[in-house]
């Protein structure tokens, strides 16, 4: 059995959704095409076919349908392509502005009792670059579509403004001597200016969003060192295969996904998990490409390349999410096909009607020029599109992967929301929740921590040092500072031998808890890190206790509340251990925990959960409840938002 094989089309020359709709027909005449998806907002065009297929088949498809396609280019490329299309597309916009401003000047002005107005010659002179130069994309455009025997809303604007433009040149012409003609350049200059403005806006839109992807797209390092018997060699990244070795050096980013094979270290997955504690990285674990490596030097073997790889899949949802086509889009879709002519009609029909109704013809043909002119933007097949682009784009921007377009136009009907803990409803910034010493002095205690962690990168010393500076602590100089590899770190003080770590270095030291134990017993059920400060030496002894703890995110209090009063219930679902996710659930008052979750457990509770409605998986308390408040808003009233408060809530939506 032949399999499938997919493209994505890059299409130039689209401007509404019947030229969208038309591509899709003219891709789906192919022989072999089995499907076909055209996004009128990222202009590709997703096309699946049986087997194998030349893609110059749909191209030719393509052009022969009056619209332009071409194989993809690099992200480089594009973005260069786009950049210039941006330039170019507001200059045009400014230009046509400054022509058109003169010619509805008189119109501004005339309320203050200002009545006067340019010579014909002049208002010619404005109109004619704005309608031929900045318009001519107009032209282009419906000459194609006309020549492909079908409309689309750049003909309603050629036709529209044409009209006007030709009935000012008729009533200048057989204007009587001596008397002012009525024109209409003003109004053919405007129109195109505006819609401009539209497609400028579109544009731009266009190109922030797809800055989300590129924001993920920079995650990837380009090249690897490659180690090939003892030899190092650095190459680029589609050079690697599966299995070979790779060097990690400290600070770098993981290449590619893979499974440790020699060396220790921690790695930061925030950007997978959002855990922001570092990840503890042996012989036999995995890592994902992406992730950046800490303080060691690790050889890993790879796994997985390119499309196949974590990261890519990411991008993946989130490419797909925005040419996705929301269920109410396939309504637009069926509109579209009859949209420009059934306009064309109207307008005809509203020329006759005022013609019989005893009207001017000049009355009657301004009339006609309305309907068209008032159904050029089609906002309907534009809208849509747009907001799903726009949307998906801001959202994975605050770390937000919306896994389809229904998704979203499902969101009033969320009965249920699930959250994350750490880096959802916390803040991912470890803080030290409490401190002990053993002679009393917390203040030295913190002092010796900081001059040892002073300089690193750790977000455990991160804590301890912003610890320091809240309380104006001096942090001194250490000697001979060494990382400890899974323990933690140690240098000399004063001439003392001093050491941070976890419970393996305090165990490897030959020490015990003595009398912090109950204080060590207590954190550790309230989910906390530990770290030990002892004294290296002869007589080695312990100095004090660190708790480190996530804190809340602000907003988040309030997000759970505001959902509990819309009737929507708040679950709390991690991996986390279950002091720590307890400590979270009492604070925020969300009572249904679920602590130490497997992924796969994870998948069967949500699903357990839908069986009662709809349900949310977020990534940012604060984040969400804003997404609901905005799309649920009564028209006319501003939702209550809390975009400013947290950053991720409908991180999966709807699973399945």
């Amino acid at each position: 059995m032949n399999g499938s094989t997919t493209f994505d089309l890059p299409i130039s020359g689209m401007t509404c959704a019947s030229c969208a709709g038309r591509v899709e027909r003219a891709l789906g005449k192919v022989p072999g095409v089995q499907s076909v998806s055209v996004n009128l907002a990222n202009e590709r065009a997703h096309v699946e076919v049986l087997g194998q297929m030349d893609p110059g088949v749909l191209i030719a498809a393509v052009d022969k349908a009056g619209y332009t396609a071409t194989l993809p280019q690099s992200e480089t490329a594009t973005d260069a392509n786009q950049a210039q299309r941006l330039q170019r597309e507001r200059w045009s916009l400014l230009l046509a502005i400054l022509l058109a401003l003169p010619l509805v000047l008189p119109m501004l002005v005339e309320p203050f009792g200002l009545h006067w107005m340019l010579p014909a010659w002049a208002q010619f002179a404005l109109a004619t670059p704005v309608q031929f130069i900045f318009g001519a994309r107009f032209y282009i455009a419906a000459w194609k579509a006309v020549r492909a025997g079908a409309g689309n809303m750049d003909l309603l604007v050629a036709i529209g403004t044409s009209a006007g433009y030709g009935l000012s040149i008729y009533e200048w012409l057989t204007a009587h001597p001596g008397m002012a003609p009525h024109l209409y350049f003003e109004a053919s200059a405007v129109v195109i200016a505006l819609v401009l403005l539209g497609k400028y806006l579109e544009s731009r839109a266009k190109r922030q969003t797809a800055s989300a992807i590129r924001a993920l797209e920079a995650l990837r390092p380009e090249r690897a060192v490659r180690v090939i018997e003892g030899r190092e060699e650095d190459v680029a990244i589609n050079a690697l295969k599966l299995n070979d070795l790779v060097l990690v050096k400290p600070g770098e980013r993981f290449p590619v996904d893979g499974e440790v094979v020699e060396g220790q270290s921690h790695a930061d997955e925030a950007l997978i998990s959002g855990e922001s504690l570092p990840v503890p990285k042996q012989p036999g674990d995995n890592v994902t490409g992406g992730a950046i490596n800490g303080e060691g030097r690790l050889l890993v073997r790879t796994l997985a390349l390119g499309a196949e790889s974590v990261l890519a899949r990411i991008i993946r949802l989130v490419e797909d999410a925005q040419a996705a086509k929301a269920p109410i889009q396939k309504l637009v879709d069926k509109v579209s096909q009859v949209f420009v002519p059934a306009v064309l009609v109207l307008a005809l029909v509203t020329l006759a009607g005022w013609c019989l109704y005893g009207a001017p013809l000049e009355t009657a043909i301004i009339n006609a020029v309305a309907v068209l002119v008032i159904a050029c933007p089609c906002a309907l097949g534009l809208a849509t599109p747009t907001a799903i682009m726009a949307g998906t784009g801001v959202a994975a921007r605050h770390g937000i992967l919306i896994k389809d377009a229904e998704a979203l136009e499902r969101a009033h009907e969320v009965s249920a929301v699930v959250f994350d803990k750490t880096g959802t409803l916390t803040s991912g910034a470890p803080k030290i929740a409490h401190l002990t010493a053993v002679d009393g002095n917390e203040a030295l205690l913190l002092q010796q921590a900081g001059a040892l962690q002073r300089g690193s990168e750790h977000p455990l010393a991160k804590a301890v040092l912003d610890a320091c500076n809240e309380q104006g602590l001096a942090v001194a100089d250490v000697t001979a500072s060494q990382s400890l590899t899974g323990r933690g770190i140690a240098g000399t003080l004063d001439g003392r031998q001093l050491a941070l770590g976890n419970r393996r270095l305090l165990e490897e030291s030959g020490l015990s808890a003595g009398n912090l134990a109950d204080s060590a017993k207590a954190w550790e059920a309230e989910g906390r890190t530990l770290s030990w400060l002892i004294e290296q030496g002869a007589q080695p002894r312990v100095l004090g206790l660190f708790a480190f703890g996530d804190t809340l995110k602000p907003g988040a209090l309030e997000a759970v509340q505001q959902l509990k009063a819309q009737r929507i219930s708040s679950h709390l679902l991690t991996g986390d251990n279950r002091g720590s996710a307890r400590v979270v659930g009492e604070a925020l008052g969300i009572e249904d925990v679920h602590a130490e979750v497997l992924p796969a457990d994870k998948a069967a509770t949500v699903t357990e959960l839908k069986k009662t409605g709809v349900v949310a998986i977020g990534t940012s308390a604060g984040y969400g409840l804003s997404i609901y408040e905005w799309l649920t808003a009564h028209p006319g009233m501003a939702p209550h938002l809390y975009f400013e408060a947290s950053a991720v809530v409908i991180a999966l939506v709807l699973l399945g």
